[in-house]
């Protein structure tokens, strides 16, 4: 499957944002994961989806403040994005695996096979 990541921009401390992960084709009984990528660094698992029961797993920096959400018809999933903090900022990458399954709060990037480009997210008064 193939992925495409758009929705990121400028936002300011506080505010809000949506990014959304638009697959080529179905993602059922996959896990989808957005990661978050800043200069000189690896990526960092911050949202997974097990699209199979629906349950969810986020990064201890984001939790109570961010959902991901799917839209199954749009083979789409989203990250709602709140109360932003600048440590929010970077690119963001939705990747999906159907062989993968997020059991815990830490994903890695080497679990997923399918990625789709970053899109930038700045956090910035």
């Amino acid at each position: 499957v193939q992925l495409q990541a758009s929705g990121g921009g400028l936002v300011q401390p506080g505010g809000s944002l949506r990014l959304a992960c638009v697959a080529s084709g179905s993602t059922s009984g996959h896990a989808i994961g957005w990661f978050r990528q800043v200069p000189g660094k690896g990526r960092e698992g911050v949202a997974c989806l097990n699209t199979g029961d629906g349950k969810t797993h986020f990064a201890d920096s984001v939790k109570s403040r961010f959902i991901i959400l799917r839209h199954s018809a749009r083979n789409t999933v989203y990250l709602e994005m709140e109360d932003m903090q600048t440590e929010d900022a970077g690119a963001y990458y939705c990747a999906a695996d159907p062989n993968y399954y997020c059991s815990g709060d830490h994903f890695r990037e080497e679990d997923f096979g399918s990625w789709g480009q970053g899109t930038q997210v700045t956090v910035s008064s």
